[in-house]
This record gives structure tokens, sequence and C-alpha cells, in this order.
């Protein structure tokens, strides 16, 4: 999905914070533009580390920064992230002191990216389920020009249950981004996935310290761009479903999107 923004738009700061523009919305660092990856982290003592492992090592020349966000981990997850910024100097690990939620990570870290000024940002997750192996895929609609945000899709792909998606989760998936498209007048394959990349355009007209602290953050992330018009790429990729333990409840993750549709419907996203 492409879709045209109208207009020029303003700049903001942080999460919609508004701010004197300098410079054009694709300007680059010194040696090209800076990427920053942002990262929560809870409870992955056991899998983040292989995370950092994957990340082509082309990936990682290009790459400003690293920001981990260790969300109130209660495990040796904070011992293993100061082990890897020894190995990885780009490492930059800021702290929740409590679990405030998935999303609420995240705005910690795309406050820093930027606070850093960064060009483009990608979301990626630290237990190792989306391919740190495709980041360059992620990175290069923003970097050409071509999008202001890319959505990593397990669906485009059509390998989400080869890939070892659960069929309720799937079907679940389907079901309700059919809906979500119906009501927000959008055509994306999926709104659940957590594989996602923003344009410094898109972190500066998305309001994102206003949405919600859970594993919707991703969802409305999408509803959003829609509402500014920001152009949106899909990239097809496979997940890695694994041991891992699930934080999520079906049931209620669907009846808190039934809410958010309803929420949209009210204009409470409509700032």
């Amino acid at each position: 999905m492409a879709v045209k923004s109208s207009g020029k738009p303003t700049r903001k700061g942080p999460g919609g914070a508004s701010r004197k523009a300098s410079g054009t919305a694709s300007r680059r660092s010194a040696g090209g533009p800076r990427i920053v990856i942002v990262m929560p982290g809870y409870n992955c003592e056991k899998t983040v580390e292989g995370v950092f492992s994957r990340i082509p090592a082309g990936v990682m020349k290009q790459l400003h920064a690293i920001v981990v966000v260790n969300d109130g981990s209660k495990d040796a997850t904070a011992k293993v992230l100061k082990t890897l910024a020894k190995k990885y100097a780009k490492i930059k690990i800021l702290m929740h002191p409590v679990n405030k939620g998935y999303g609420a990570a995240q705005k910690t870290g795309f406050s820093e990216a930027v606070r850093m000024n960064a060009d483009v940002a990608v979301l990626l997750h630290s237990d190792g389920q989306y391919p740190p192996e495709m980041l360059s895929d992620m990175i290069t609609p923003m970097t050409t020009g071509r999008a202001d945000v890319v959505l990593g899709s397990r669906i485009k792909g059509g390998q989400a249950i080869a890939g070892g998606m659960p069929r309720y989760k799937y079907f679940g998936n389907r079901a309700l981004t059919i809906l979500e498209n119906l009501c927000y007048g959008m055509r994306v394959s999926e709104y659940h996935s957590g594989y996602m990349g923003y344009s410094k355009k898109a972190l500066s007209e998305i309001s994102f310290l206003k949405l919600s602290d859970t594993f919707h953050f991703d969802g409305e992330m999408l509803l959003m761009s829609g509402k500014r018009g920001l152009r949106i790429e899909e990239v097809p990729i496979v997940a890695r479903y694994a041991d891992e333990k699930s934080h999520l409840r079906p049931i209620k993750y669907g009846m808190d999107v039934l809410r958010i549709i309803m929420r949209n419907f009210m204009g409470k996203y409509d700032f």
C-alpha cells in the first residue's frame, strides 16, 4: 500500500510535539542516512544475544545506534545486555525500573531515535521471532524515499502458517485485519506484525506518545499512518515461532481491537 500525503507537513518532535523544521525530511547524517534500531526487551536473557548475532554485518555497519529498552526485566536481561554492549559499541541501553508495557518501551525507544535525529528507525524484537536478516529490506524503502512506513508482513508472502504461525492466530489475524481495513478505509495485509520501520517524517507527524502502552501500539501506528496519508510499503517476511512464552491472550486481544475501532469512530485518534 502506498498513500501519498498532501501538502507540506509540519515538523514535530518526539511523539508529535511541535518543533521548528531544519533541513528536508530526508536529511542525511554524515556518511549516509542515520539509521537506528529500537529493541524492546522484557525477560529476554535467552534470546537477545542470538538476535544480535543474526544482524547482517553490512547492516550493522550502516547503523547509527541500537537502542535497547529493558522494560523492567526480572531475569538476567540487564546482565546480558551489559555484556553485549561491550561487544557491540553501537548499543545504547535504556532502563524502565518496572515493566511499563510493549508500547511504552517503543515510546521510549522512538523518542530516543528522534533525539538522535534518526532518518530511519526500525523496530526489532528481542525474542528473535522477526528476522534480523531482513533488516536491509525493511530499511531500503525509506532510505530510497519510496516509503514513510514499512510493514514486515507475515501474511503478504503467504508463508505465515508454513513459518509456524498457529492456525488460531492466523485466522484471528485475517478476521481482524479485514474488519480494520473496512473500518479504517485502508488496504494493508495485516495490522498485527511487530516488524515495523518508520521514517523521520512518520515519527514527526504521528503523535505516538498519545498511543497505548500495550501490544496494540503497532496497529495504532498503522492506523495513524493512514490518517496522516503516509506512504506504507509492505515487505513479506517469515516469522519464527519457537518455544517463547506468549504474553497475548487471544480473546482479550480481539476485544481490545474492537475497542480501538470504536474509539476511532468516536474521534479519539483525531490528534
